[in-house]
């Protein structure tokens, strides 16, 4: 098919840096008394940076909520539910143990508080709540969570309970924590919540429950701005966290910490190698429309502006030098009338004359047909 433009990117040398990671494994001698299951990655494109034991089987506690968040923003998001409306909390939501927001039974409570409640304090009861509004009861929530799971190719989890209480058949591995973790911050508004370090829940009788952040990398470590922690006697003390630099996103999970300090250290170390090894360079952005544009049979104007239908990064050490060039390539004629995000093609990304990436390209603005 007929390449309409063609862009070359500059490389751009870096010096790498000594880490205390190698590769793609952590290094075997790691202590006794360090985590069970570690892993970091990078999140836009992918790649993992450091794994130990990424795969295998544990019990993770309280990042079980993770899935429970991910799936109260696709409801979200498909308008089954309001941020804005409330919800009863039930007596058995209430009643749950463990870390809590101290819900009152049958009260009223706002979703965007009952989600800040999950983010920052890990409230169980708020997660019950969330799992009988979206599919009436407990059980039939974790069957949605389960799907969810293997739609994400999650194959080393089951849940058995939305908030991560002891349960025997629980389980998820490092990996799979970061894959389900990835998910959940595609939903920018996840961050409102993320970032907070302390604040207040109001109840409707006028109780007062501060809530501190359990993450306290959200403080102590820069660029943190996520994350979930967990704990309980089985699982060990356990961290998901994720961390921006310069555009560059990393994922770092901890499970089986002996102790909360540990799990903190040991994910402030993955991302200070992360941050000091690797960079990642936005190659195409999709909020700004491309140099060129793609002629139009038929229409008003003879060409249509153009744009990626997503941002496109480029992972690599920091002492990889790489050209990369962009060609597009349409679909086809492309006739009035256009809207605006009508799919007319692919950019191709090569890196090294070496196709890395396919991104498809949508039209920029609207062209009318000729009358």
């Amino acid at each position: 098919m007929k390449k309409l433009f063609s862009v070359l990117f500059i490389s751009v040398i870096f010096v790498c840096l000594t880490a205390n990671y190698a590769g793609t494994t952590v290094y075997a001698e790691k202590s006794l008394s360090a985590p069970k299951a570690e892993f970091l990655m990078d999140y836009h494109s992918g790649t993992v940076l450091a794994a130990r034991n990424e795969n295998a089987r544990f019990p993770i506690a309280s990042m079980c909520k993770i899935m429970t968040l991910l799936i109260v923003f696709e409801e979200a998001d498909a308008g089954r539910i309001s941020f804005n409306e409330t919800l009863s909390v039930s007596e058995k939501a209430a009643g749950m143990g463990g870390s809590q927001a101290f819900l009152e039974a049958n009260a009223e409570y706002i979703v965007s508080d009952l989600i800040k409640s999950i983010v920052v304090a890990s409230a169980n009861d708020a997660c019950m709540v969330f799992a009988e509004k979206i599919s009436g009861s407990e059980s039939e929530f974790v069957e949605k969570m389960n799907a969810k799971a293997r739609e994400l190719g999650m194959n080393n989890t089951l849940f058995s309970n939305c908030t991560g209480l002891p349960k025997p058949t629980q389980y998820s591995s490092a990996k799979d924590v970061a894959k389900m973790f990835a998910e959940l911050i595609k939903h920018e508004k996840y961050f409102e919540f993320s970032k907070i370090w302390t604040d207040e829940l109001n109840h409707p009788k006028g109780r007062v429950t501060e809530l501190t952040n359990t993450n306290k990398l959200v403080r102590f470590y820069a660029g943190c701005d996520g994350g979930k922690t967990g704990y309980t006697s089985e699982a060990g003390h356990c961290l998901t966290a994720t961390a921006i630099r310069g555009g560059m996103r990393l994922i770092a999970v901890i499970i089986c910490a002996p102790d909360s300090k540990t799990r903190f250290r040991e994910a402030s170390d993955m991302f200070n190698y992360g941050f000091a090894n690797f960079v990642n360079k936005m190659i195409i952005d999709s909020s700004v429309p491309l140099k060129v544009k793609a002629e139009v049979s038929g229409g008003k104007e003879k060409t249509v502006e153009l744009s990626a239908e997503k941002d496109h990064y480029s992972f690599a050490k920091k002492n990889d030098d790489g050209n990369f060039r962009i060609d597009f390539e349409p679909s086809g004629e492309i006739k009035a009338p256009v809207k605006r995000g009508d799919a007319v093609g692919e950019l191709i990304v090569y890196k090294d004359n070496i196709e890395t990436a396919r991104v498809k390209c949508l039209a920029y603005k609207d062209v009318d047909r000729k009358p």
